[in-house]
């Protein structure tokens, strides 16, 4: 089954070109069926990339998935155009009286900042409070991942020596649990960050299982025991180019900045990067839909949680 994205998204284009099913609202509206309907809270300062990162990786599913977009009340994006922001995205106010099937917060470029430094920190508190009584379940990305272990947990962040950017050989620690169902043992996925969660943090809290990590990366996918939270690390969403976009970037500011370990050929960044992780973000993210919202969501969402 399809996406029902707006008919105008511009990730539309980009999907199709890709050979993605996308459905828009008109035709989406005709079928009898109840799409599961997934909040994403995109903190990314590019927006439009961030979505099209994420509605490719929720495409392959069997299960048909509406989105909707959520952006801060307190903060206005500087990278994405206002008129987009407007066409495409709801504040807080606008959808907390509903309930959502699953809920998607993105990374976000703060990590060096104290959590209560942050300038929307209030609000995606109030978000994130929110979501334990209005969604099935939450899917926490990168910065996202580190401020709800933070928020639910009371887990510290700390700054790592250098950024960790590139593709990174991790582990499974735990296999019987349907989010890691299909995954290799061994599997690639990216990151990019200067911050990280430890693993030994991870492991003495009685509320949390650390399902996969690396000796390089460290802890990387974690899922709480009530099934209600999941926090990934990394960036399985990104797309063959996003790391070596962020390293043109960095190099441009004058930064002191390491390439990105395992991505180039040869390390040679005039080279076409490798894309070694696609399998397994379609598996995460399929597993994610399939059994910690899809099964574990009512049918009637205004249903008590």
């Amino acid at each position: 089954m399809p996406i029902k994205i707006p008919d105008n998204l511009p990730a539309r284009t980009v999907l199709e070109s890709e050979n993605i099913f996308v459905m828009g609202s008109k035709r989406a509206d005709h079928q009898d069926i109840r799409p599961l309907k997934i909040l994403i809270f995109n903190l990314m300062p590019l927006k439009i990339k961030t979505e099209t990162h994420l509605l490719r990786s929720l495409s392959n599913t069997p299960l048909q998935v509406e989105v909707e977009f959520l952006m801060t009340n307190t903060y206005m994006s500087k990278n994405t155009p206002r008129e987009h922001l407007i066409s495409f995205y709801k504040t807080f106010d606008e959808i907390k009286q509903f309930n959502y099937d699953g809920l998607i917060i993105t990374g976000a470029p703060v990590e060096l900042m104290e959590f209560e430094e942050v300038a929307y920190w209030d609000e995606l508190v109030d978000i994130m409070e929110w979501s334990k009584e209005h969604v099935t379940n939450t899917f926490h990305i990168c910065w996202a991942a580190q401020a709800g272990l933070y928020y639910h947990y009371g887990i510290n962040k700390y700054e790592l020596e250098k950024k960790l950017s590139g593709i990174y050989r991790h582990k499974l620690r735990k296999t019987d649990e349907p989010l890691v169902r299909g995954f290799d043992d061994v599997f690639m996925a990216p990151h990019s960050r200067y911050t990280e969660v430890r693993k030994e943090d991870i492991e003495k809290n009685e509320n949390l299982c650390l399902l996969a990590d690396s000796e390089e990366a460290g802890a990387y996918l974690i899922i709480s025991k009530d099934k209600k939270h999941i926090f990934v690390t990394g960036h399985s969403e990104y797309d063959r180019y996003t790391l070596k976009e962020e390293f043109e970037r960095d190099v441009k500011k004058g930064l002191e900045i390491e390439m990105p370990v395992n991505y180039f050929p040869e390390n040679d960044p005039a080279s076409e990067p490798l894309a070694t992780w696609r399998s397994h973000a379609h598996l995460l993210y399929s597993n994610w839909l399939n059994y910690y919202v899809y099964q574990a969501t009512p049918y009637l969402l205004n249903a008590n949680k």
